[in-house]
């Protein structure tokens, strides 16, 4: 079960908007197939309750109204009520599982408080919707008041709640105490459907939803990007991935879409994926060392079952101090370069020398750098910046002036813009867009760093990233001015970009 829309929703500084909601919930349920998905808390606001609505809607029209779940409380009708408004059939009742949880936040006893659960359960089946039943604060109270569980497990295991969801709400126990505690209710309760909600606080998320699972949870709960309250909950591609490979489970999870999720997650969330993230983060499938790139080269040494294709993406060599010969080649063989001993030895000294100084070096960096150190036109500069002239004044809009050429003629065009930069590229599409009828990469992202220290004539690195279709071009520029430095990365994405067409 998937909970980014209610429990990824709890992250600090994250609010999904309805249609976005709606988006990652049709991704999630028709893409990435999760068997359910927790949408929303009840009573939230208006706004949580249009998404609901449209979440159903879509629901039931794609005929997987059965998917989707809310999270409810013991609170006479209110929260079955709000739920039934929106056409949701499944509600996640969020009952107290410690006697400390019962006793000190609801003031009641856990008599009373199981009369009213049985009050709400009654409730939920004149209305026509599923129970499951959350013990909130499981993990605590298996360690402090056992008794108090198996009370409330021994009267609510005679009704219709079909599975109970046992949290680690505040994610303290380790994978040890997992087992003991789901070995105590398997025991217990033999017949009964267990889920297991992990918490990552103390960085065990996933390790305690395998514990769980080895010892008979019939489901897991997990979010996109390990999204949630704190330090988040398990990640859903991490769990997938050790279950099929190191525990040969079969789900309905189709892995070739878990980056694109991902993806869309954290661009409606805000919340940057590390790059370190395993599975989904920009780096965990790049190779920097020579020595990996020589064995992978050589008879795919240094790969494992997590291989990149699986996950719609694929392999790359990093460029740095620490690459060496074959992290080069690989990279010269996938662009169809080919070059001399003597040829390879200055291109790697020249690429070392840029990674001594800290300098980010891609792929698309490659010919230029190939290009500069042995004074070659490979690639062709097709695109060349003849002249330009950007401007900005106190309460005027910046002002860019640009002379180009690109294969062979000459074109100018002027432009406004919300900085210099902005005029600058809006300029260069209204080139493209005037004078040669075609579409302008998009940019996808911009970063900007300098070195410490915060000296005025620092050298400032701009990484830009566009995207031209399915294809993703990242150039860089260097520059001790800003803007300058942005320009000579948009030229040489331009290159890129019209040598590829």
């Amino acid at each position: 079960m998937d909970s980014t829309l209610r429990d990824g929703e709890q992250t600090s500084g994250v609010s999904f908007l309805p249609h976005e909601k709606l988006m990652i919930a049709r991704v999630l349920m028709t893409d990435i197939n999760v068997d359910r998905l927790e949408v929303a808390s009840a009573r939230v606001s208006e706004g949580e309750k249009e998404a609901v609505k449209m979440i159903c809607r879509y629901a039931e029209r794609i005929g997987m109204p059965e998917k989707v779940e809310v999270l409810g409380f013991v609170d006479g009708h209110e929260s079955l009520d709000w739920i039934h408004d929106c056409g949701c059939r499944n509600i996640n009742l969020l009952a107290k599982g410690s006697l400390r949880h019962c006793q000190q936040q609801l003031g009641k006893s856990p008599d009373e408080h199981i009369g009213d659960i049985m009050r709400s359960l009654d409730y939920a089946g004149k209305l026509g919707i599923s129970v499951n039943l959350y013990l909130e604060d499981w993990s605590s109270g298996m360690s402090e008041s056992p008794e108090y569980i198996y009370h409330l497990m021994d009267v609510l295991v005679k009704t219709p709640v079909k599975r109970f969801m046992l949290p680690d709400t505040l994610g303290i126990t380790n994978p040890l105490q997992v087992i003991e505690f789901f070995r105590k209710m398997r025991r217990r309760y033999p017949d009964v459907h267990f889920d297991f909600h992990a918490h990552n606080d103390y960085d065990l998320a996933v390790s305690n939803s395998l514990a769980a699972v080895l010892c008979g949870a019939k489901g897991l709960h997990v979010t996109v990007n390990g999204l949630g309250e704190r330090c988040g909950n398990a990640p859903l591609a991490s769990v997938q991935v050790i279950l099929k490979d190191q525990f040969k489970a079969r789900t309905n999870i189709k892995e070739d879409r878990l980056n694109e999720i991902s993806r869309l997650v954290e661009e409606y969330s805000g919340i940057a994926i590390a790059p370190n993230q395993p599975i989904v983060g920009d780096n965990v499938f790049t190779q920097v060392a020579g020595v990996h790139a020589d064995g992978d080269n050589k008879d795919n040494l240094y790969c494992n079952a997590l291989v990149p294709e699986r996950f719609g993406r694929s392999r790359e060599y990093a460029l740095g101090k620490t690459s060496g010969k074959a992290n080069i080649a690989l990279n010269l063989q996938k662009m169809g370069l080919e070059l001399t001993p003597e040829q390879m030895a200055k291109v790697t000294k020249r690429i070392t020398e840029l990674g001594d100084r800290k300098e980010i070096v891609t792929q698309d960096d490659l010919p230029y750098i190939v290009n500069d150190v042995l004074k070659h036109t490979t690639p062709e500069e097709k695109v060349r910046l003849i002249s330009y002239m950007v401007s900005s004044a106190y309460g005027l809009k910046p002002l860019a002036s640009i002379k180009v050429e690109i294969n062979g003629r000459q074109y100018e065009a002027d432009s406004t813009g919300d900085g210099q930069y902005d005029a600058f590229v809006k300029a260069l599409r209204k080139i493209y867009k005037t004078y040669l009828d075609r579409t302008f990469p998009i940019l996808a992202n911009y970063a900007v760093t300098i070195p410490p220290g915060g000296r005025t004539d620092a050298l400032v690195q701009t990484v830009i990233t566009w995207r031209n279709g399915n294809k993703l071009i990242r150039t860089r520029g260097l520059d001790a001015d800003q803007t300058e430095a942005a320009i000579k990365a948009t030229l040489r994405m331009l290159n890129i970009f019209e040598e590829q067409q």
